[in-house]
């Protein structure tokens, strides 16, 4: 695997990341306990971030130097 194939790879494993977690959101609101909601609503923001930041990364590692 050479590097514009990698960063294809992490972008298109990203891009199935965000998707996943945009599916999962609705699902929070039937959970039982507002703490658990809550719990999973900013768990799932902070892997929402953390996604982000890996396509932030990766588009960064694909400009020229």
């Amino acid at each position: 695997m050479d590097h514009t194939s990698a960063l294809e790879h992490i972008n298109k494993a990203c891009q199935a990341m965000s998707a996943e977690l945009v599916r999962m959101h609705p699902a929070v609101q039937f959970l039982e306990g507002q703490g658990t909601k809550d719990d999973f609503y900013r768990a799932l923001h902070e892997l929402t971030r953390q996604v982000e930041a890996v396509k932030k990364l990766a588009r960064k590692a694909g400009q020229p130097s």
